[in-house]
């Protein structure tokens, strides 16, 4: 049966691992495509193959979402094409090596592209999707984002960035028609291991969730209009109790003296 058509999805990071299956199931869900991606030969593979089994418009885009002016050109897709209706911003790196033990350099283009492109993404998507009182943003985060003891401190801080954002993008966003998810997955087997330096086959396979599986119930999280989807978590409750906890403390965070708790001895 033929999906009806659901507006253009552009992905970023969208030629392998969880990017690519996004582009997959999107394509199947109706939706033409917009893929991102530095590798211009896996890109196009990636189009052909989806081309041939969704006949859905796919538009490939090979852009290094670090470099400034390669970001630039799709921040102006993402402003020009009313066509689109859901972000899917997925492009991110990171690393399990010890916070000390990596170099500054590299920890600074790890922000640009997991913080900053997915900023400015969001920035210049957000708008036209406000106008046309429809669209959606699906940000990939980690489990690190509230776990950040788990792996390197940087990786852990972009994600919770990612994390934070979001949530504040939902309430900022709320009756506009806008649609905002973050996703946690856990380990997930793509290439991010062999690519931080740990190879896949050194993790214990109880915790590592295939691909598929992660964005399959990701999907079902947006679905169900889920802003924080934790694929691996089993007892939802346990979610529900750690934010039920950030909120009640809210009320109490900003007070003109300081808590009797720390009040000088005298």
């Amino acid at each position: 049966m033929t999906q009806a058509h659901r507006g253009t999805a552009l992905i970023t990071g969208a030629s392998s691992g969880i990017g690519a299956v996004y582009a997959d199931r999107l394509a199947r869900r109706g939706y033409d495509l917009i893929l991102v991606a530095r590798n211009r030969d896996r890109l196009i593979a990636q189009a052909d193959r989806i081309t041939n089994d969704t006949h859905r418009s796919v538009e490939i885009v090979d852009a290094d979402l670090g470099k400034r002016a390669a970001l630039a050109s799709v921040e102006t897709k993402l402003k020009q094409d009313a066509s689109i209706t859901l972000l899917v911003n997925n492009a991110g790196v990171g690393t399990h090596t010890p916070l000390l033990d990596t170099d500054v350099d590299a920890m600074t283009r790890m922000i640009d592209l997991n913080v900053t492109a997915l900023t400015r993404l969001t920035y210049a998507a957000v708008p036209g999707f406000v106008a046309r009182g429809n669209g959606a943003v699906i940000n990939i985060a980690s489990i690190v984002a509230i776990a950040p003891e788990m792996l390197n401190g940087v990786y852990g801080g972009s994600k919770a960035f990612v994390l934070a954002f979001s949530q504040s993008l939902h309430h900022e966003l709320a009756g506009k028609g806008v649609q905002v998810q973050a996703v946690l997955p856990g380990a997930t087997a793509t290439d991010f291991w062999q690519t931080g330096g740990l190879p896949l086959e050194h993790l214990p396979k109880e915790i590592v969730m295939s691909a598929t599986d992660m964005v399959d119930a990701a999907l079902t999280g947006f679905d169900r209009r889920e802003l924080v989807t934790i694929p691996s978590l089993q007892a939802g409750e346990e979610w529900d109790a750690y934010e039920a906890a950030r909120r009640t403390m809210a009320p109490h965070l900003s007070t003109a003296v300081p808590a009797p708790r720390y009040a000088t001895a005298r």
